[in-house]
């Protein structure tokens, strides 16, 4: 897979950023677990200046808060989205982007519209059959255990942009 043409980064949340487990309080607030290195691997992005979009059904605020301190701009967090491949177009047309410059990870059946429009659709290796079929590359990692990690990576490599630049990280984080 060629990875040079990719300028942008859009994700589900739930089984691709977490392992897909949600915590409940008894006042019902969600709780996820995050993969440190994912988040890192979102602000190496970020810095790189590659956009990247959160598109996801949870309607949590804390989702949102999570990515922002990767860097990633609140009006590209889609919260509560039911009909991703619009906020996927939206995201696309806000940041001059063709869908095919565009890495989407998705794990579930909703996401199969946007994996199947992008330039390379991503699945964690436990996603569900449908979307395992429907993407471009499988990831050998699982969803929440450095899928994003590992494929943003991959990319940034074959751009020779993966190199921190510890002066702007200290600025931006």
């Amino acid at each position: 897979m060629d990875f040079r043409n990719i300028k942008a980064f859009a994700f589900d949340v739930d089984g691709v950023l977490t392992d897909g487990g949600v915590f409940a309080n008894l006042d019902g607030e969600l709780f996820r677990t995050f993969d440190s290195k994912d988040g890192f691997a979102i602000r190496m992005a970020t810095m790189g200046g590659y956009a990247v979009g959160i598109i996801t059904g949870g309607r949590s605020e804390s989702i949102r808060k999570r990515f922002l301190t990767c860097g990633v701009k609140a009006e590209d967090v889609y919260l509560g989205s039911r009909a991703k491949i619009e906020d996927f177009d939206d995201f696309c047309m806000r940041h001059g982007l063709d869908a095919s410059e565009v890495m989407y990870f998705g794990d579930d059946l909703p996401d199969i519209p946007v994996m199947v429009k992008c330039g390379c659709g991503v699945a964690p290796a436990d996603s569900v059959q449908e979307v395992l079929d429907a993407a471009d590359y499988i990831s050998p990692c699982a969803g929440g255990h450095r899928c994003a990690r590992e494929a943003i990576e991959k990319v940034m490599r074959a751009q020779g942009k993966w190199q921190l630049d510890i002066d702007l990280y200290r600025n931006l984080f």
